[in-house]
């Protein structure tokens, strides 16, 4: 309980002889936060802070034992991470409670839980507000562990074993203070942690680390990426209940200077889990509760691919927090942002080293078949593997050896040779043709999408190779223009220019209401002509408003037209959101009163000038139509809106999301959005325009609504406004508009877009982070970006 933490904490800390402002020098832990827990009014510590402030007090074992057992009461499992690592050089007080410790808990779980004691009654349970997050964690643990698995074996890691990944602890100079990494007190004697080692222990590497922070350096290529995808299921697999989850975030896609570190990672987690997006406790969602609690631990992947201006400050915010992390990047651009700052505090770094011939010796030969059955030991690669260990003349290594000495390449270099049997790897000992390294690895990247996509897949279609070199060189420019990794299909207009993306929607938006209208507007009075017309009024009109509504909403504004985080269930609904009315009525009215009175403005002027009316009539009759249809219109947007939030029900964490999958609930979403919103909407304008009309009659003089009119208003209010609204306010909406007509009809995608992208994962091509594609390797995006310009 938190009452009796704190209560302990204050005994053992006055037993100390120390003030709270000294507690907080010698911990880390600010003065605040050792207050709040003292006094009660911070509930539920999280385990890392638990341990900052026994390490600090010095506490022998029996006290330790008391504090860890007050913050988690009636936990059975791990100790302490520090317990192992910090015992065998402390030699004092604080070693004899590390090494008690770690005896009564059995394994070491970086501050994962709390030594139970039979004398301790078990603890009342908790209220279901305070056991959403732990109940959140653990689906998300789940969720992750699925998701991450079949990754593993889309990228073919184990096939027929992974590649030997190791590596070394890096230079001092990028190495924060070992005590500040061991989290020891002031005066006690430190020293470096062995770190060497490799890719199956990358989880047991990071918990022999007491700060929870490890930095993964390695060249392009170097197998970062296949090593953080390693280390989150290994670490998932022995996981202790209250250990934060590991989950990746494409730190290249963060601007520090725009959002904070928490929030982005909020923000992040609720994209990849929508289920997230869920009220937690209090007044946040529950991806917000999750990380403010400190039950995600952010591996961030791709510190490199920051640009460059964003890397010092981004350093700078990682710093101003004490979150257990795993950042990755390639050493030169982290060894830049150090220079300009300081490393990053009480992190451990590590770097992973070049594969060398015997690990080439042992993986390519079993990548091949077997041409030769009389001798299974031969195949293409020995005499080229045999010629790269004779000496050269100068004594320098062959290029190609310093090539295949990445996983990057060893990975191309068996697509473009070992499956494909008609190629002969041996042409890469041709100096002539490949003078040097760059040559060589420029061969591997350019004849790598023509290797895959020679292939044939059953039941896939088949691509055109050039087609497919334009079309992915223009997602990698898209990509590389807006600076980052990530290929959200809801982001794909983003390659136009804010005011063609606007055009194009309004047109488009015009052009479906026009045909709406007057096809009704035909049906009901009987005339084409007259059909015809109101059509094109009515669709210019309501192409320049949605146009002008998306403009101020999106272009104006920078921000995104996101995926919902929601789902729609007409039949009633097993759980619900958190439905603000007031907010929601709000935000229909006052976007339905806007668009009325604008659209009520210029019908009444344009029909009013139509009839050869006078400037000053005309402008009246304008003015009139816009009260009136505000009114109608606001009303029924904000009814509409309040009811659509009844059928609004969260998304479930442990359901599996990719690129695919977040489409096609978008897609449900909005239709059955159109299904509802298009009825009642439309029903609520109808009726609505009779009960306005009554009520201002003859306070803005004679007003005439016939019951057929009301019927037409309402039914081409209902249609219009269900499509304006799906086509220019939603990302499925977007994605039709732009994704699969626009840039289609330009020549930069495929018509069938979901389909290729699909493909072009199934092929190796594109690798799924969550809810978006990524190209396999930057060094691929980057070339075909420069191909494409």
């Amino acid at each position: 309980m938190a009452g009796e933490f704190g209560a302990v904490l204050r005994r053992l800390r006055e037993k100390a002889g120390l003030t709270q402002d000294e507690l907080e020098r010698r911990s880390g832990v600010s003065v605040s936060t050792i207050r709040g827990l003292e006094t009660g009014k911070r509930s539920n510590p999280r385990m890392t802070t638990v341990q900052q402030l026994a390490d600090a007090l010095a506490l022998r074992s029996g006290d330790r034992e008391e504090l860890l057992r007050a913050a988690v009461p009636g936990r059975r499992g791990g100790g302490t991470g520090e317990a192992e690592a910090d015992a065998p050089e402390a030699g004092t007080a604080q070693a004899e409670a590390a090494q008690a410790g770690a005896a009564q808990a059995g394994t070491a779980q970086a501050g994962a839980t709390a030594v139970a004691s039979p004398a301790v009654p078990p603890p009342p349970p908790a209220p279901a507000v305070r056991a959403a997050p732990a109940e959140a964690a653990e689906q998300l643990a789940k969720a992750v562990a699925a998701r991450w698995q079949r990754e593993e074996e889309q990228r073919r890691i184990q096939d027929p074993y992974p590649l030997p990944v190791r590596w070394k602890a890096a230079s001092e100079s990028l190495t924060d203070h070992w005590a500040n990494i061991r989290r020891l007190p002031p005066g006690v004697p430190s020293g470096p942690l062995d770190l060497s080692g490799r890719l199956e222990g990358v989880a047991e590497t990071y918990r022999s680390i007491p700060s929870g922070r490890l930095v993964v350096l390695g060249r392009s290529g170097s197998g970062k990426t296949v090593l953080t995808l390693r280390f989150v299921l290994d670490h998932l697999r022995s996981r202790a209940p209250a250990e934060p989850v590991p989950v990746i975030f494409s730190i290249g896609a963060w601007d520090p200077t725009a959002v904070t570190l928490r929030d982005w990672l909020t923000e992040q987690l609720t994209r990849d889990h929508p289920g997230t997006a869920a009220p937690g406790p209090g007044k946040v969602s529950l991806a917000s509760a999750l990380v403010d609690s400190g039950r995600v631990l952010p591996v961030l992947d791709g510190f490199d691919e920051m640009a460059d201006g964003l890397r010092r400050p981004a350093l700078e915010a990682l710093n101003a927090t004490t979150l257990p992390l795993v950042l990755t990047s390639r050493p030169a651009e982290y060894a830049a942002a150090v220079a300009e700052t300081d490393v990053l505090t009480s992190a451990a770094p590590i770097e992973l080293t070049d594969l060398t011939l015997d690990d080439l010796d042992h993986y390519l030969p079993r990548t091949t078949r077997k041409a030769d059955r009389s001798d299974p030991a031969a195949g293409a690669w020995q005499p080229v593997l045999k010629k790269l260990r004779e000496p050269s003349p100068d004594g320098s290594p062959a290029p190609l050896a310093t090539v295949l000495s990445t996983p990057l390449m060893v990975a191309l270099a068996r697509t473009v040779y070992s499956d494909t049997p008609e190629h002969d790897p041996a042409e890469l000992l041709d100096t002539e043709r490949f003078p040097g390294v760059r040559e060589l690895e420029e061969h591997l990247l350019d004849n790598f999408l023509p290797t895959v996509y020679r292939r044939s897949r059953p039941g896939a279609r088949g691509w055109d190779p050039e087609r497919v070199q334009r079309w992915l060189g223009h997602l990698a420019r898209h990509l590389t223009e807006l600076r980052t990794p990530d290929l959200a299909w809801w982001r794909l207009g983003h390659g136009l220019r804010g005011s063609t993306r606007t055009l194009v929607t309004a047109l488009v938006t015009a052009l479906v209401i026009g045909l709406v209208d007057g096809a009704l507007s035909t049906a009901f009075g009987g005339s084409l002509a007259g059909g015809v017309l109101d059509g094109t009024v009515v669709g210019l009109l309501a192409g320049l408003l949605f146009g002008l509504v998306h403009w101020f909403t999106y272009t104006v504004t920078g921000k995104d037209v996101q995926p919902s985080a929601v789902r729609l269930r007409i039949r009633g609904r097993t759980r619900s959101t958190k439905w603000r009315a007031g907010s929601r009525l709000v935000i229909g009215t006052l976007g339905g009163a806007f668009f009325g009175s604008a659209y009520g403005f210029m019908v009444g002027l344009l029909r009013a000038l139509s009839r050869h009316a006078g400037p000053a009539s005309a402008l009246e009759t304008g003015l009139i139509d816009a009260i009136l249809f505000g009114l109608i219109f606001g009303g029924a947007a904000g009814l509409s809106f309040c009811l659509l939030g009844l059928l609004e029900t969260p998304l479930d964490i442990v359901s599996a999301v990719s690129p695919g999958s977040v489409l096609r609930a978008d897609r449900r979403t909005v239709l059955i959005q159109l299904v509802f919103w298009a009825p009642v909407f439309g029903t609520a304008v109808g009726l609505g325009a009779g009960v306005v009309v009554d009520l201002l009659q003859g306070h803005l003089g004679q007003l005439v609504m016939d019951p057929m009119s009301s019927l037409m208003l309402g039914t081409i209010s209902g249609l219009g406004g269900a499509l304006g609204y799906t086509l220019t306010l939603t990302a499925w909406g977007q994605w039709c508009l732009l994704a699969r007509v626009w840039l289609p009809l330009t020549g930069r995608l495929p018509w069938a877009v979901a389909a290729f992208l699909d493909d072009a994962y199934q092929r190796g091509v594109l690798r799924q982070a969550g809810a978006v594609y990524q190209f396999r390797h930057a060094r691929l995006q980057s070339r075909l970006a420069r191909r494409r310009r």
